[in-house]
């Protein structure tokens, strides 16, 4: 059994190819809204690219997960002589995208990170910021970002485990008793040791961070602009009514003291593939 089948997203009867759509789907309706509401991703992205080793000269890098193509463009201006993949499920964020992108050089890919259309070996670096913790197959995920590595290329990698949203969580559950409202993530002891399983020689490092908001209901506001809304089997068909949302203000951690934190519980993975002998 996969150890990371309680992911963010409950598997569909036709084994993820509905909930994948979804996914795409989501993000992708998001794609107009989602670079002015993603502090958590860029804090996250431009954290990624500081670890990145200046000696470090990449050929060829894969954004994946790259969405509006942010930081597919930090990597191309940081690397100008290489060649640079942004790849996404959803063709709403490639668009987006590449019309925000205002040069060329750059190949878009509508791809699934489970099964990437690039040759073994092809790639020296692979940055993915915040996409591996959407799959239902992480495992599958990490083996093709190995796969297509070279022998010394280089993996950074940022997902959210168990505890993020803790507040929001918190708060629903007194809302609304028994009726799930946010994501859920896996705990980072699982993470640790799927990426020890398959990465030899990585570790997950684990750093909470804490973003303020004007109120629970900017919270909820900005997940939505991402397009990170609670996507799992249990949500209603229907509108939350007002009144819902009003109690679970009223039960949401220092509410009542005016601005409000939610947490994120963020991982982050710095793997170079070995070199043979």
């Amino acid at each position: 059994m996969n150890i990371f089948n309680d992911l963010t997203t409950a598997s569909s009867a036709d084994g993820g190819t509905g909930t994948k759509a979804s996914i795409a789907s989501g993000f992708g309706g998001a794609s107009h809204t989602y670079d002015s509401a993603s502090r958590l991703q860029k804090t996250m992205g431009d954290t990624m690219l500081s670890r990145i080793p200046e000696a470090f000269g990449p050929e060829s890098i894969l954004d994946l997960g790259c969405g509006t193509g942010w930081f597919t463009r930090k990597l191309t201006t940081r690397y100008p002589e290489a060649r640079v993949t942004g790849a996404d499920l959803s063709p709403g964020m490639l668009a987006r995208a590449e019309a925000a992108t205002g040069f060329g050089g750059v190949n878009w890919l509508n791809a699934d990170a489970e099964q990437l259309p690039l040759a073994d070996g092809s790639v020296d670096l692979v940055f993915s910021n915040l996409m591996v913790q959407w799959s239902q197959q992480p495992e599958v995920v990490l083996a093709e970002c190995q796969r297509v590595l070279r022998p010394g290329g280089l993996l950074v990698m940022s997902t959210l485990v168990d505890g993020t949203l803790r507040e929001l969580k918190q708060a629903w559950a007194k809302a609304d008793p028994g009726q799930p409202h946010v994501n859920r993530f896996v705990p980072a002891e699982q993470w640790q040791r799927l990426t020890r399983m398959t990465l030899t020689g990585s570790a997950l490092e684990l750093s909470p961070i804490r973003l303020l908001y004007d109120s629970p209901m900017a919270l909820n506001r900005e997940l939505k602009q991402l397009g990170a809304v609670f996507k799992g089997e249990e949500r209603r068909l229907t509108v939350t009514a007002p009144g819902r949302f009003r109690a679970m203000c009223r039960a949401y951690p220092g509410a009542r003291s005016g601005r409000v934190f939610a947490t994120y519980e963020a991982g982050w993975l710095n793997w170079q593939k070995p070199i043979a002998g």
